[in-house]
């Protein structure tokens, strides 16, 4: 129990820490990168605004999946995650990995018809596969979670 409380509170910090980063980056490194790569290149500058949106979208997306991820390692330590609310925050976890999965979708559509270097697609591709595989588990696991908590709920009832 001490093992897992201690993990549970490094997860913590390390959340928070990477929370703020995220905040960070979403706040002040990508609109500026953006802005710059709009004076450097002014035939790509009408990229500027959508390139912003969408990257920050995706960072929001991240976000919400910390702020999911805090709320179950909540419901760990209260030992609660085998109740419905765990499932809450998992499906928000989930929406948050559709939505940026959707996004990046349409970013690649987009990127594969004015493409005339295959390393962005290519890398596109790649993250794409990464969140695809990200939401597979995470649905695996709350299949999981279905069971644990089936499994517990007729403990209970035995017991």
């Amino acid at each position: 129990m001490m093992i897992e409380r201690r993990a549970v509170t490094a997860l913590r910090v390390f959340l928070v820490v990477l929370f703020a980063l995220l905040v960070l980056f979403q706040a002040m490194s990508l609109p500026g990168q953006f802005a710059h790569m709009a004076e450097e290149d002014p035939d790509s500058a009408y990229l500027r605004w959508p390139a912003t949106a969408v990257t920050v979208f995706w960072v929001l997306c991240a976000q919400v999946v910390l702020v999911c991820t805090w709320q179950l390692l909540t419901l760990v330590r209260r030992d609660r995650i085998f109740s419905e609310v765990a499932f809450k925050w998992v499906d928000g976890i989930l929406w948050a990995v559709l939505a940026a999965w959707v996004t990046l979708g349409g970013v690649l559509v987009f990127v594969l018809a004015n493409a005339t270097d295959p390393g962005l697609p290519l890398l596109l591709i790649l993250l794409g596969a990464g969140v695809t595989v990200f939401g597979l588990v995470v649905l695996v696991m709350r299949a999981l979670l279905r069971q644990a908590a089936t499994l517990r709920a007729d403990l209970e009832g035995v017991i």
